[in-house]
């Protein structure tokens, strides 16, 4: 019994082993007998025009990028275009003083970039804007107005983006004897050197450190009055306003303020240098040309002397200043102005007007005489002068006819 069940347990158990060793067998076996498929294998001839025809295209679509990056470069094939461009303050980027104390001002290139892009002078801002990088171009333009045009290449652009390259677009202004800072102003503005708006700021409120002639406080152009001498200057186009400011008010320290023939009679004179100019600015508006000396005895007899007007210089061209256009007959007695010197005694508070040598000279050596009036003849365009009001009236009643 006990025999007869051991040999079923160990014929079981040989059994199982034997069904595992052949299972185990046959997943061995199986991978070596199963058959790997073939992988397809590309021609070698067609590998290699494969590669030339990738090759070849590519090399097309960059030698097409870069002969119009070329183009645009080197300014090819352009049809041509000349334009006045501004480059202006708002792209001022930074600034700092290199080692030897000097300001470098550097520009945004993108806005100068697009700025060429918009007016037709690059094709590809962003190919200029890495040239600029490398070239360091930021800090090689200055501001101003420049004309530049399409046969221009990205070197000769930024070249001729800066004044001392000569480019830069200026134009000649004659600033004729007798005219306001206003009008001046004026005149500027429709010559392009600079906007109505941004001269009147720059008039009124830059601080002309350099001229110890200014005693006006700032805040109103009419501190410049007087000081902006007649003349005909280069303005550049564009630039900033206080450059043409201080054009002229460098010509007048130079020709006036430090003119050594007038030092001397500026030394001699009873009233202060900006009581000079004033007289002058007054005999400048009022004169014809050719009577400068007597006008001026009139102003001093006027200043000097109550005599028959009270110290009043009644001088229509100062009410015409205070009134800013024509005068009416009701202006004389009812505009509150201290430049309405019918109203006012003695010098208006500031010069009317922008005098030249020739009223300067006059207002420093007037003629003596004892003339207090005196009235344009409207036949020749010259004055006639008199000593008392009496004669002043009878020769209005004259000229009346």
């Amino acid at each position: 019994m006990s025999s007869s069940k051991d040999d079923r347990n160990h014929t079981t158990s040989w059994d199982a082993g034997e069904v595992r060793r052949e299972a185990h067998q046959e997943r061995e076996i199986r991978p070596k007998t199963q058959k790997r498929k073939k992988k397809r294998r590309i021609h070698p001839l067609l590998a290699v025009v494969l590669w030339a025809a990738i090759v070849a295209a590519s090399s097309m679509v960059l030698a097409g990028v870069g002969w119009l990056l070329a183009n645009d470069f080197a300014a090819l094939n352009k049809p041509m275009k000349e334009v006045n461009f501004q480059v202006s303050e708002d792209w001022v980027s930074s600034t700092e003083t290199d080692e030897k104390g000097n300001e470098i001002t550097h520009y945004d290139m993108g806005k100068v970039a697009d700025a060429l892009k918009e007016e037709g002078l690059i094709e590809y801002p962003w190919f200029f804007r890495i040239f600029c990088r490398v070239y360091h171009a930021d800090e090689k333009i200055t501001q101003g107005t420049f004309t530049l045009n399409t046969d221009m290449d990205y070197m000769a652009l930024v070249r001729n983006m800066r004044s001392r390259s000569g480019s830069a677009v200026t134009v000649d202004v004659t600033i004729p004897e007798g005219y306001s800072v206003q009008r001046i102003i004026e005149l500027l503005a429709e010559n392009g050197v600079g906007s109505v708006e941004d001269l009147t700021e720059a008039a009124a409120s830059y601080p002309f450190e350099d001229y110890d002639f200014l005693t006006g406080e700032t805040g109103s152009a009419s501190r410049l009055e007087g000081y902006l001498f007649p003349d005909t200057y280069n303005f550049y186009v564009g630039r900033k306003p206080e450059l043409a400011f201080s054009a002229m008010l460098t010509n007048f320290k130079t020709k006036v303020y430090e003119n050594e023939d007038l030092l001397e009679l500026f030394e001699e004179s009873e009233y202060s240098f900006s009581d000079i100019i004033t007289i002058a600015s007054l005999i400048e508006r009022e004169t014809d040309g050719t009577d400068r000396e007597k006008i001026a005895s009139v102003i001093y007899n006027r200043l000097e002397n109550a005599g028959e007007t009270n110290f009043l210089l009644q001088i229509d061209a100062a009410l015409v200043y205070a009134a800013g256009r024509d005068i009416t007959q009701t202006d004389y007695t009812t505009l509150d102005s201290p430049y309405n010197l019918y109203l006012h005694p003695g010098l208006p508070p500031t010069p009317i007007a922008n005098p030249g040598i020739a009223a300067i000279r006059a207002a420093l050596q007037p003629e003596e005489t004892d003339y207090y009036f005196y009235v344009l003849n409207p036949e020749d365009n010259k004055h006639i002068f008199n000593e008392t009001l009496a004669g002043h009236q009878a020769t209005l009643a004259q000229l009346a006819g």
